[in-house]
């Protein structure tokens, strides 16, 4: 009957797989006696009915053994006894026999105590796995959900569709339910249903798409960085090679650089600091492909003794303006000092004139 049971969920579903089309059906299963085993009262239950049965079949041991008993002294004594102490022996045997079987059948048998009381110890955990299966199933959207431990045989299930420690959860939770708060109760209903999403295979499985284009982005960031940055160094490379290569043709093959005299610009008074003298650049045309060696070094020597005199030069010329300034400075301090003494201004002596010492061949 269950073969056949199956047999038409099998059809129903590739039914329903070929109505739904690309959207497909969603079927998840529990393991019943998984689930039992992590039930901590059931698991109490049943030891204790676990003993029982050992005491029933110790006691079912004790009668076979007085029967073996009965039977063996029956044989050895056959035949000193009479046809009617056999006969009579072998009609208590007989009833002991029978009595071991109804005993047999009483604790073990399909409706004995075993299997009664283990019905009954299952049945209120049964009924609560039904009800959070059922609601799991439609918080999750389950088409179909198996039970693994039934006669009902399974050829292959994914471990992400079996649902049985979310079962396990919510029946050691609702234990605890009673002994809980208003505001606990809340923050565990909350706490139940972000691991019931975060365990749902499609939530996991977009979750991990997400995750993957994210790392996927990040890459391309990252390589793209990593381009612009060989780029960018290769650029440098390029421009420190050019100005070496430059400063090699200045220092070997050009004539010397000609520049313009310094001027200076008079400082106001009160400010003790003087205008810098910006050089020009140099201009330097090649000599002829064929000049030697020698005239290349001395060309060069020319052209750095003369920038030499040219800073020199211009140098002088600060110094002597800083030593103007801090003339009329003087004077002007001395006149005023005077005035505010009441004495005659002498009369005033001209400012020295700065002298130009930049003049001369750059």
């Amino acid at each position: 009957m269950k073969r056949i049971l199956l047999t038409l969920l099998t059809v129903f579903s590739c039914i329903a797989l070929n109505a739904q089309g690309a959207k497909g059906i969603k079927i998840g299963y529990i393991d019943m006696d998984y689930i039992l085993d992590k039930v901590p009262d059931y698991a109490e239950a049943k030891n204790q009915l676990e003993q029982k049965a050992q005491k029933w079949a110790q006691e079912m041991g004790v009668k076979r053994n007085d029967i073996n008993k009965l039977k063996e002294s029956l044989q050895a004594e056959k035949a000193l006894l009479t046809k009617e102490l056999i006969e009579e022996r072998e009609e208590e045997i007989a009833y002991l026999e029978k009595d071991l079987i109804e005993y047999q059948d009483k604790r073990f048998g399909p409706t004995g105590d075993l299997i009664t009381q283990k019905s009954v110890l299952v049945k209120p955990i049964q009924d609560q796995v039904f009800s959070i299966v059922q609601d799991l199933a439609e918080t999750r959207k389950f088409d179909f959900i198996f039970d693994k431990s039934s006669d009902m045989t399974m050829m292959f299930a994914a471990k992400k569709y079996d649902i049985s420690d979310f079962v396990v959860k919510r029946l050691t939770r609702s234990a605890k339910r009673e002994k809980l708060t208003g505001k606990e109760v809340k923050q565990l209903d909350e706490q139940e249903k972000q691991e019931e999403l975060e365990a749902d295979p499609e939530y996991a499985d977009r979750k991990k798409a997400t995750e993957d284009k994210q790392a996927e982005r990040q890459k391309k960031l990252d390589e793209r960085k990593a381009a612009q940055e060989a780029k960018k160094a290769a650029y440098e490379t390029r421009r420190q090679q050019l100005k070496e290569e430059q400063a090699a043709k200045r220092n070997g093959g050009k004539t010397p650089a000609t520049t313009k005299p310094a001027t200076t610009t008079p400082a106001t008074e009160g400010n003790d600091t003087t205008t810098g003298v910006k050089e020009d650049e140099e201009t330097a045309t090649a000599k002829p492909a064929d000049a030697t060696s020698t005239d290349k070094q001395n060309s060069a020597q020319a052209a750095k003794e003369a920038r030499q005199k040219v800073i020199e030069d211009r140098k002088k010329a600060i110094e002597e303006r800083k030593k103007q300034i801090l003339a009329e400075r003087e004077a002007a301090k001395k006149e005023r000092e005077e005035k505010k003494n009441g004495t005659t201004t002498p009369a005033e002596t001209p400012a020295p004139q700065p002298t130009d010492n930049t003049g001369g061949e750059d």
